[in-house]
């Protein structure tokens, strides 16, 4: 066994002196000393051999083990040491590799800017989940019961939807619009927020639509609250966006949620006004729609219709991320393409 002991002890100190990283020196040592290593199954011949040389042999065991744990720590003191070394061949005067760095979607960035200022107006910011029922996607809404937006070529509805009571029909979210009924409700007036998230829609995609994309919506419900401050408010927040005032015109249009109803246009950037794909050549594009909550909204949200008044906006987000940055395509915010993200970190 004396003989068994001083082989391992040769062969550790040459496998530990050739190592080049503490990876592999850790591998050694689990190989020496481990619970399965060559000195571990020694160690189990002790029992075997006769009672008058056990101590001497359990002595020399334990010098082995004391060598071969030193020369370890000698050798990781080593590769420490050197790790830090610097090549001599190394010039300092070659510029370095920057690190890859990360950064804001544009559409989180826009959503952050809108944020910040609709802040500075004293709105809040609320959230709720992507999942909806047709009681508040539809119903708190003012949608009629034959409303082509209740069919599947525009919801995306969840397994179950055909059953049960209209809070048990569950469907992706096709708008923003009834989770602020829910804020209302369980929230006491005046009313000043805003609601940013994703929406749904089963739609056919092209340069301006998307099945799944962005919208930012902003309600106030207070008493005698103004048409005109509504407007002049999205003046407001369209020129602090875009850090330049924007031109906007309102549309009469029929939402079921608002009366009277109005579509909201600015000028598309795009093409500075004189036409193009993005805004079918007419050299304006529909951003949000607009309005006074309908009456049977308020009355939904718990609220007395003459009583409460308010103004309502749905921003769509990626459009406005289009004219921000001059972008004719909104698939391309949605690809994914980090040769298109990168351009705007």
């Amino acid at each position: 066994m004396k003989e068994k002991l001083e082989q391992l002890l040769a062969e550790g100190r040459q496998r530990i002196e050739s190592v080049v990283s503490e990876t592999e020196l850790q591998d050694v040592k689990a190989a020496l000393l481990g619970k399965q290593g060559s000195l571990t199954e020694l160690m189990k011949e002790l029992p075997k051999l006769d009672v008058a040389l056990r101590p001497e042999m359990g002595k020399a065991v334990n010098q082995v083990k004391g060598q071969l744990s030193a020369l370890l720590d000698a050798r990781r003191d080593e590769l420490k040491m050197k790790a830090s070394e610097v090549d001599p061949d190394f010039d300092i005067s070659v510029p370095g590799t920057m690190p890859l760095s990360g950064g804001l979607h544009p559409i989180t960035q826009m959503c952050y800017d809108l944020n910040d200022a609709f802040r500075s107006m004293g709105f809040e910011i609320f959230e709720e989940d992507d999942i909806t029922s047709e009681l508040y996607g539809f119903d708190n809404l003012n949608f009629p019961p034959n409303h082509p937006a209740r069919e599947s070529m525009d919801t995306y509805w969840l397994a179950g939807h055909d059953k049960g009571e209209c809070w048990d029909k569950l469907c992706l979210r096709p708008h923003l619009t009834g989770g602020s009924v829910r804020y209302l409700q369980t929230h006491k007036p005046p009313y000043r927020f805003v609601y940013p998230g994703k929406v749904y829609r089963n739609e056919t995609t092209d340069a301006r639509h998307e099945r799944a994309f962005f919208q930012y919506e902003a309600l106030i419900v207070d008493k005698d609250f103004t048409f005109a401050s509504g407007k002049v408010m999205i003046k407001s927040i369209l020129s602090k966006v875009f850090g330049r005032d924007v031109p906007v015109r309102m549309r009469a249009g029929f939402f079921p949620f608002v009366e009277p109803g109005f579509e909201i246009d600015m000028g598309c950037l795009v093409c500075g006004g004189k036409g193009c794909s993005v805004c079918k050549h007419v050299g304006w594009i529909e951003v949000m729609p607009g309005g006074t909550p309908h009456p049977n909204v308020l009355k939904a949200a718990g609220l007395d219709p003459n009583e409460y008044t308010g103004f309502y906006v749905n921003i769509g987000l990626d459009r406005l991320v289009m004219m921000r940055y001059g972008v004719d395509d909104v698939r391309l915010f949605h690809s994914a393409d980090l040769r298109f993200l990168k351009q705007f970190h």
